[in-house]
């Protein structure tokens, strides 16, 4: 009798093409969440990959609403109950693809040149979507699988999934699952299986420094009234110390130190000095010192500005003392740490250095606490099993240095981890003009899927 796995890998291989066409037409619906004439078109994306699921062959389609963009949802549940539950995560709006100008084919008119396919959502995430979707059909399509799965897909994880939280909050019966699966991630290179194993955090913040009532005459004013600008430059300068630490009061104080076991796999990553150097065009490399560029990214926690506006910034000249100073500041976080007690300790350091020459105002725009992934669970050694297996090395394990909510929701709501393995590349060019696919990748993630989820019942 053949083996159902090698079975079921021989069919994605001869159905490649047809699944690489499916995608494209995915691709074509230009579901861009943040544009509201774009309704139409991200409802069109929601029916399009409920089409898709059922024709897999999966049972209990639905397009529930959110108080936004609705969610798809689908399962088959079918292995038994003694068979583990896998939840896979994804989404199928996209980030407009502006500047077009940029682009050297129309971003929603699919493109293949060379190994790559071009268009807006191929690598993040429609590409990522279609390759669960596809490895569920080749074991659907050749035997039954081994597995029980739900797929929750989204439509508004471009804005920040702003509804989701209630909705999984409101449908956890539906939704109770072992461990999740997440390929909204990827991989350092084509030739470099990664696992991501843990996801930073944030806390987001306006700050507004306010002086004078009105903008005043910098020649008859300055020198005796504190410019807001220069207030808030101050306090932001003050906000890290000589070794590029962090200052706020206590907001070490849950972060997790670094075993040496761990820095010795995160050091197995090509992610060097002059990698980021390279990735940047930076002239040289700032940070936390006695941690390495890829520890920095991944482990550490940060405090970044993310934008600054205050007074006369047109061109030519125009000598005013600006009543009113704005930055807009950014933490990332580490597991242990709460975005709300980072709040805290924002406002505690604000308190203790603000000057009463000036007054200030925070508003809280946004925060997400950091997850993190056992290695030695039976989802993570599943995917690094499979990766191991179709490209013929280990697999890397990577602290991601960005957020994905969905990933620290599943946790606080559901109480499951997720195993995040996707296959798109950085140099993929998400959110940019030309984002692409590589399709080799690609078609070896499906493979991946594949083993992944028969190796989840070995």
């Amino acid at each position: 009798m053949p083996d159902l796995k090698t079975v079921a890998i021989e069919y994605a291989f001869q159905n490649k093409q047809r699944f690489l066409s499916q995608l494209m037409d995915f691709i074509a619906i230009p579901s861009i969440s943040t544009d509201r004439e774009r309704t139409g078109d991200i409802q069109r994306a929601a029916e399009w990959i409920a089409t898709r699921l059922k024709n897999t062959g999966l049972q209990n389609i639905q397009i529930l609403l959110t108080g936004g963009h609705p969610v798809v949802f689908a399962e088959s549940i079918n292995a038994g109950e003694n068979a583990p539950t896998v939840l896979i995560y994804g989404h199928y709006d996209v980030q407009p693809p502006d500047p077009l100008n940029l682009w050297h084919s129309d971003p929603f008119k699919p493109e293949v040149r060379g190994e790559n396919l071009f268009a807006r959502g191929a690598s993040d995430m429609k590409g990522q979507v279609m390759a669960t979707i596809s490895a569920i059909e080749a074991i659907l399509h050749t035997s039954t699988l081994p597995i029980n799965i739900k797929f929750l897909i989204e439509g508004e994880e471009e804005i920040g999934s702003p509804n989701l939280g209630a909705f999984i909050s409101s449908h956890k019966d539906l939704l109770v699952s072992d461990f999740a699966l997440n390929p909204d991630t990827g991989m350092i290179s084509a030739d470099l299986p990664t696992i991501t194993y843990a996801l930073r955090g944030l806390a987001y913040f306006e700050l507004r420094v306010f002086g004078p009532d009105h903008d005043l005459h910098s020649g008859t004013f300055g020198g005796v009234v504190h410019n807001p600008a220069q207030a808030l430059c101050e306090l932001i300068t003050g906000m890290h110390d000589q070794q590029g630490q962090v200052t706020l009061p206590g907001f070490y104080n849950k972060v997790r130190d670094l075993d040496e076991t761990e820095r010795q796999e995160l050091a197995r990553l090509s992610m060097d000095e002059d990698f980021y150097m390279n990735q940047t065009g930076a002239p040289a490399l700032w940070g936390e010192e006695g941690y390495s560029p890829v520890e920095r990214t991944g482990a550490r926690p940060t405090l970044e500005v993310n934008g600054l506006n205050s007074g006369f910034t047109g061109e030519g000249s125009k000598t005013v003392l600006p009543s009113m100073a704005m930055a807009k500041i950014s933490t990332r976080l580490v597991p242990d740490q709460d975005p709300e007690e980072v709040h805290q300790q924002f406002l505690e350091y604000l308190r203790i250095n603000t000057p009463n020459t000036i007054r200030y105002e925070v508003i809280k725009l946004t925060g997400g606490t950091a997850s993190i992934s056992d290695l030695d669970s039976k989802g993570v050694q599943a995917m690094e099993s499979a990766l191991s297996d179709v490209w013929g090395k280990r697999p890397l394990f990577k602290r991601e240095g960005g957020s994905v909510p969905v990933v620290a929701q599943f946790q606080e709501l559901l109480n499951i981890e997720s195993v995040n393995c996707g296959f798109s590349l950085q140099d993929d060019n998400a959110h940019s003009p030309n984002e692409k696919l590589h399709l080799p990748t690609w078609y070896r993630g499906i493979e991946t899927y594949i083993r992944f989820f028969f190796n989840l019942v070995n």
